[in-house]
């Protein structure tokens, strides 16, 4: 007796494709909202910056990091060793310094003193894709960069291409070299800010450094 062999049905088939395509729908559906969560995320990272910045001027009369009674006010605190910079109304250094001693990494050590920010020390923060969040004055010494930010900026790096467009056009006018946020393309990871031109380009692999005018 020859033995009868029994296929799928086109109805099982179907019902197969259907739980898949459910299935490849829910998994994209889940990385979109995961990239949304990231996007609100870093915007909510320069709006909460800045909220601090203020909060601190309105209660000591005085700007994070540059603020010349911090050590005063705080058993431990420093304020510049350089004379002259301490109180003098500029943010002296780099958004990426490793100088502890620099106003824009003091600006960390004064915010969390005051209790405006999270954690304790003048270590920069990061934000959600690993990059570093800092701040600084044009290129640290005032000068004009980014196609025309020369005051105090935060800026945020390492920040997929997409999400940079998409916070540049929530938060700004989408363009990456005219407005209050403009963009940076990275070779390296947090890298310096410097004067920049050029357009947005969604590549899938290009990263950004973002610097929003406070």
């Amino acid at each position: 007796m020859k033995s009868r062999q029994k296929g799928f049905t086109l109805v099982e088939i179907a019902i197969v494709l259907v739980i898949i395509g459910l299935l490849l729908g829910g998994i994209l559906k889940g990385q979109e909202m995961i990239v949304q969560a990231k996007i609100k995320n870093a915007m909510a990272d320069f709006s909460g910056i800045s909220a601090a910045y203020h909060g601190y001027q309105d209660r000591y009369r005085a700007i994070p990091g540059d603020d010349a009674n911090a050590a005063t006010r705080w058993a431990g605190a420093s304020i510049s060793p350089t004379a002259g910079q301490a109180g003098n109304g500029v943010v002296q250094g780099l958004y990426n310094s490793t100088t502890a001693t620099d106003e824009s990494r003091l600006w960390w050590d004064h915010l969390r003193r005051a209790g405006f920010v999270a954690g304790n020390g003048s270590q920069q923060p990061t934000n959600a894709f690993t990059g570093m969040l800092g701040v600084q004055t044009g290129d640290g010494a005032g000068a004009s960069v980014l196609g025309g930010i020369s005051s105090l900026m935060i800026c945020s790096a390492n920040i997929p291409d997409k999400v940079a467009i998409a916070i540049d056009t929530s938060m700004d006018d989408g363009v990456m070299m005219t407005g209050g946020v403009r963009g940076q393309l990275q070779s390296a990871p947090n890298p310096a800010i410097g004067v920049a031109s050029g357009t947005y380009a969604e590549t899938g692999t290009n990263i950004y450094t973002l610097c929003r005018q406070i």
